[in-house]
């Protein structure tokens, strides 16, 4: 059998060759148009029967957008709402798809399958967005959220693959160094998992055996991520000032000799500040590798290798150009670009190894370029304030000193011209989605550089053809339908992506913040002549409270207290101190010899270690006692309210007090899940139903938002009590504060011990999605909440 990548790494640069002689053959016939004219007349008479179907039939407002304005389509709900109401929304879903099964699938629009397969498509896609319109005023898109995705994992039986994804997100977002765009990073990654699936999805029939379907799409997103790690972990960041410039030498030469020999070398003797990044780097894309070349059939290894050397060859070509040198020849800027653009694509459907599709790479090739100098030009401005050499920043810096350079702007519309004439046989549905998208290109440019910068530009770019460019100006002003669904969820995912990471920031802040007023509040302070036995009690509860507690259930109370409901933080401070009282106590009563017989705490000796059983036993005494004066020290509330809530309180303690019989009772016993459901909500999740209801108590609420919180409050005390038992297994004890595998050494039976991981890991991804689903119910963003609950699946102590 022969070797895995041999021809590759016995000749290195012959698939490059290659590719690079197919790439100037390409240019040289789109040079030859752009010195004929030729495309002009052609694209000319294309535009005209275009514009019969996106011109409005006449000029003045129509009683209909006379009734109803079209809506900023940032409000995403209301944007779909106002397609379908106008009747535009099945063209606007049809181009869309049209668009992406061009782009991403690499189809031919006149074939009668994938015709029917877009019809499907935009089908189910119209059901879905208008029930989401119809329920979700106000709220994000189900698919832009942690519960969203991970519902439509459980439809497709693909939960593991979607858990694994998960983490691996949020490890890579917590590594992007600063320097890098971490949002920007997380979307490319984000689509190019939904690009796998969509290749997956498109190879799947309705005759594919559900147990195949879900065995495929799981491998697709674990495919997905692999593949997408590159973007940040390659091209953005050898893109990037965070390396050296000898790091950057280094690290390529790691990449290229992994594909040249199918298999990552060793990291070495990598020094510097840098090292910390590069071994996460080189561990994760280490196994990114493996996995890819595991799934990958004999026969398509060698494809892939070198579809991804040539890719790789190309950005680092690129890459190394700099735009104060003034004698790159269009050879030297166009080749590099049409041959990343094409092998991109390409990738992405080796990767799967998906099964020949007559025309795919011939189409895929020449499309590249068309998307790629749409990117270029959008990209256009940060470019130039960047530095960056692409077509349309070399062309702006030095058109008026080398006449020889080709416009890139024409380049794009000879582009055009031989897609629809060439590639796509002058088909009318490829003429209708391609120019569709490129005045939609143009228009978004427009309205984000503004009418004076995009003048300026057009003067530089079009001079060459006044009268087509005013035809091309005509139709970004006045033509009508040419919007696209994928544009718009790019728009939704950044504002998506920048909201939830200054959530996120916002979140750990006031949780670092009103932690340290809490630790403030806590300690006891000794008055002279104090007995001495009182004042061993109260060094032992100082001892137990001077832990590094996380301080979870009273910060989420003076979150819903004072955010939330508006109540005075002054006010509130004795129920604060009464909520981590009482944790305390319970922590110390869990840790004694006759119950968890747990030998630290919070990072340091148990109480009961430290003293003994009965100075630990007393002192959680003491601390519940001082907790029930704390909440008869609430003087600002009035006195039927903070009765009420003193007994409701005792009622959840009582109720701790039997979750932890129950657990006690349940040693050495197989449990059942509605069982150990109980007992988990006894024992953690009455703690925040307490920590959500009293400060809606002392805001007197109603009774139906305080039973919503008590939803809420049962299924993320369950979610929390779940990651502890997965903690308890895979944790580790530097970051715990506490050993790992008490509960097997115990022998008590959780989540872990009836589910395995795997299946303990699901039911908190279950417990997590019920806790959200019931948050949308409260008439009120609490983005704090949203985000605790994310903390809680998502912690690592």
């Amino acid at each position: 059998m022969q070797p895995m990548n041999e021809i590759v790494r016995d000749h290195p640069h012959t698939g490059y060759r290659l590719a690079e002689q197919k790439a100037a053959r390409y240019l040289a016939s789109l040079q030859g148009q752009m010195e004929s004219r030729a495309y002009v007349a052609a694209l000319t008479a294309d535009i005209h029967e275009w514009k019969k179907t996106h011109l409005p039939p006449f000029s003045g407002l129509s009683l209909q957008s006379l009734w109803k304005k079209k809506p900023d389509t940032k409000d995403y709900y209301r944007y779909i709402r106002w397609l379908n109401y106008t009747g535009k929304l099945d063209n606007y879903l049809d181009r869309s798809v049209s668009y992406i099964y061009m782009r991403d699938l690499g189809k031919a629009l006149d074939s009668l399958d994938t015709q029917e397969r877009i019809k499907r498509a935009v089908a189910d896609l119209n059901r879905y967005l208008l029930k989401s319109a119809r329920s979700g005023e106000g709220e994000e898109p189900d698919f832009m959220n942690l519960a969203g995705v991970y519902r439509w994992a459980q439809k497709e039986g693909i939960e593991a693959a979607v858990i694994w994804v998960f983490a691996k997100l949020r490890s890579v977002a917590a590594h992007i160094p600063e320097g890098m765009n971490a949002e920007h990073a997380q979307r490319k990654l984000i689509k190019i998992i939904v690009g796998v699936i969509l290749h997956v999805i498109e190879e799947l029939d309705g005759n594919v055996a559900p147990a195949e379907r879900s065995r495929r799409l799981d491998e697709a997103v674990r495919l997905g991520y692999s593949y997408g790690l590159t973007y940040p972990f390659v091209d953005d960041l050898l893109d990037s000032q965070i390396l050296t410039a000898q790091e950057k030498v280094q690290y390529s030469e790691l990449i290229r000799s992994a594909l040249l020999t199918g298999a990552v070398p060793e990291l070495g003797g990598w020094t510097g500040e840098n090292m910390e990044l590069i071994a996460y780097i080189h561990s994760e894309l280490s196994e990114a590798f493996t996995y890819i070349k595991q799934q990958q059939r004999p026969e398509n290894q060698q494809l892939f290798f070198e579809q991804s050397l040539v890719f790789f060859e190309a950005q680092d070509i690129d890459r190394v150009k700099v735009l104060t040198r003034t004698d790159y020849t269009n050879e030297e800027l166009y080749i590099p670009v049409i041959l990343k653009s094409s092998s991109s694509r390409l990738i992405a459907r080796s990767v799967t190894s998906a099964p020949e599709d007559e025309g795919f790479e011939e189409r895929t090739f020449f499309f590249g370029l068309y998307n790629q100098l749409a990117d270029d030009f959008a990209d256009m401005t940060q470019d130039m304030m960047d530095g960056a050499v692409t077509p349309y920043t070399y062309y702006l810096k030095y058109h008026k000193q080398r006449p020889d350079l080709m416009n890139p702007f024409e380049l794009y519309w000879a582009v055009i011209s031989h897609l629809l004439h060439h590639v796509y046989h002058s088909g009318a549905k490829a003429r209708e989605v391609i120019l569709d998208r490129a005045i939609n290109g143009l228009r978004r440019y427009k309205e984000r550089v503004g009418a004076d910068k995009y003048k300026e530009t057009m003067g530089i770019f079009a001079a060459g053809n006044p009268e087509f460019n005013r035809l091309i100006q005509t139709m970004v002003r006045k033509a009508e339908e040419v919007d696209f669904f994928d544009k718009l969820l790019r728009d939704q995912m950044i504002e998506h992506l920048k909201k939830d990471a200054g959530e996120q920031q916002e979140f750990f802040d006031t949780f670092t913040n009103v932690r340290k007023l809490i630790n403030s509040e806590l300690p006891f302070t000794k008055p002279q002549g104090l007995p001495a036995m009182k004042e061993q009690l109260m060094e032992a509860a100082n001892y137990s409270l001077e832990g590094d507690g996380k301080r979870v259930r009273p910060i989420l109370t003076w979150v819903m207290g004072v955010k939330e409901y508006g109540l005075a933080a002054e006010a509130i401070v004795p129920l604060l101190r009464s909520l981590e009282y009482m944790h305390t106590a319970s922590l110390i009563f869990d840790d004694l010899p006759s119950q968890d017989n747990a030998s630290t705490r919070r990072g340091r000796v148990t109480l009961h270690q430290l003293h003994n059983s009965a100075v630990a036993e007393l002192t959680g005494l003491y601390l519940i006692q001082r907790a029930i004066g704390e909440q008869a020290s609430l003087d600002r509330f009035r006195a039927e309210t903070v009765l009420a809530l003193i007994r409701y309180s005792a009622r959840k303690a009582e109720e701790m007090c039997m979750g932890q019989a129950m657990d006690l009772d349940a040693k050495g016993k197989i449990l059942t899940l509605e069982q150990l459901n109980a007992v988990c909500f006894y024992k953690t999740g009455v703690a925040f139903e307490a920590c959500l209801v009293m400060p809606a108590m002392l805001a007197e609420v109603s009774e139906t938002e305080i039973n919503v919180l008590k939803r809420i409050a049962y299924h993320m005390g369950i979610a929390f009590q779940i990651k502890d038992d997965l903690l308890d297994v895979e944790g580790d004890t530097s970051i715990l504060g506490k050993p790992v595998g008490n509960d097997a050494v115990n022998n008590n039976s959780n989540f872990v011990s009836i589910l395995g991981q795997e299946g303990a890991s699901k039911e908190m991804w279950e417990h997590y999605c019920k806790a959200a689903e019931a948050l949308r119910e409260i008439p009120r963003n609490i983005t704090f909440l949203k985000h605790l609950m994310n903390y809680v699946v998502n912690r690592e102590r």
